[in-house]
């Protein structure tokens, strides 16, 4: 089609999904994605920054050049490839997740919850500390998911507790992994299951784990105030049982105050993004100095780096970038986190107008975590970004930045 260069991005899509006769909620739901947030972004009333979104829309429309939904006429042309981002693990993980057996496993001898739940903090441990997390994890969690599934249906009383509170564990780690690869009923089944793993323990702090990566999930889906309500009733749950508490308790407390504030602040509520990273911050002081939940990795450096993210989100880029200088990055022990971290530097100085300094940051960034830039949708939106307008002396940097992070060059 032959579009007015006056279009928006968003009257942009909205006029090639009439063109196509394409309902909004059968294009929303292509993309993942809820009907109220495809009409807030045809209608310009939130802006569409996620280079990945903006693939997806354009191969959900058909159409073979995203500069046709941008509009931009400057830089290199930037094929939309089919399909979603892959992961080789995928197809294991999806097996282990939805061919699960409905008949009683016949295992020799009953599994011991104690070892299972050994195996899952361990898995957890290595996604933290891998740059290539997502693939080393894959390997390992199909048998992962089969032998906690295994003993919850083996098990009974106190022990069938445990296991439930590991196959919860599980359940959340499969999402963290096969984010952003997964097909949506996965990651909506993943997300279920733990929760309901951890109400039928009846533990309070697995259930506001839970809850965490529930709100991960909507948060991700474009459903702000479902994700908010999730987290802050998960608070709410577990706030009364936190004297006394152990203090992996108390951080997934913590953590749910600092989902909440990134949450407020990427739907725009600055106040209360600071609010709740206030009272995330205030829990932090309450722990051991060197205290980091073993999931979440909640603890002073998360607070810290947090604070950068709500800054971020909200557009503050001068505020984030000197929080940013303020930080040693060294403390936090998970290079996921670390990259990410890089990965919303760089997004302040892009805000900025800084490519130069953008494009330095997110070669730390990929050189620190490979996996996690490759598969963060901020991080790609950062890297296409540069590779389209990065300065003539930058342009080859940038390009192989590009290739590394696997954003289409041509």
């Amino acid at each position: 089609m032959d579009l007015s260069s006056d279009l928006s991005v968003g009257e942009r899509i909205r006029v090639l999904r009439e063109s196509r006769g394409m309902s909004r909620p059968v294009l929303a739901q292509l993309c993942g994605r809820g009907t109220d947030w495809l009409k807030k972004i045809e209608t310009g009333e939130r802006e569409l920054r996620s280079h990945n979104l903006l693939l997806q829309l354009a191969a959900a429309l058909q159409v073979s050049d995203l500069s046709v939904i941008t509009g931009s006429t400057t830089g290199p042309s930037t094929p939309v490839p089919l399909g979603r981002l892959n992961h080789p693990s995928m197809p294991d993980i999806w097996a282990a997740v939805m061919q699960r057996p409905l008949t009683p496993p016949t295992a020799a001898s009953p599994p011991d919850p104690t070892i299972l739940q050994g195996r899952v903090n361990q898995t957890w441990r290595l996604w933290h500390t891998s740059e290539h997390n997502r693939t080393e994890v894959g390997a390992l969690l199909p048998d992962l998911i089969r032998d906690t599934e295994a003993a919850v249906r083996t098990l009974d009383g106190a022990e069938r507790r445990a296991a439930l509170v590991a196959l919860s564990d599980v359940y959340r780690l499969t999402g963290q992994a096969t984010a952003y690869v997964a097909p949506a009923e996965l990651a909506w089944v993943v997300a279920d299951r733990a929760l309901t793993a951890a109400q039928d323990a009846d533990q309070p702090a697995a259930i506001a784990a839970a809850a965490w990566n529930m709100g991960n999930i909507l948060r991700e889906t474009s459903y702000p105030e479902e994700a908010l309500r999730v987290v802050t009733d998960a608070a709410t749950l577990i706030r009364p049982h936190l004297d006394g508490a152990p203090d992996d308790w108390r951080g997934i407390y913590g953590a749910l105050q600092l989902h909440a504030a990134v949450t407020a602040a990427r739907d725009g509520r600055e106040g209360d993004a600071w609010r709740y990273w206030g009272k995330g911050d205030q829990v932090a002081k309450s722990l051991p100095a060197d205290y980091v939940h073993p999931s979440t990795v909640f603890g002073r450096a998360n607070v810290d780096f947090h604070a950068i993210s709500v800054a971020t989100d909200l557009r503050k880029s001068a505020k984030a970038l000197d929080l940013a200088d303020d930080l040693d990055p060294d403390v936090m022990p998970s290079v996921e986190r670390r990259a990410r971290l890089w990965v919303e530097v760089a997004r302040g100085h892009l805000q900025r107008g800084e490519r130069t300094a953008a494009l330095k940051v997110m070669q730390m960034a990929q050189e620190i975590g490979a996996e996690t830039v490759a598969y963060t949708p901020s991080a790609r939106h950062v890297a296409a970004d540069l590779w389209r307008t990065a300065p003539r002396a930058m342009r080859k940097e940038a390009g192989q930045l590009a290739e590394k992070v696997g954003v289409a060059v041509s």
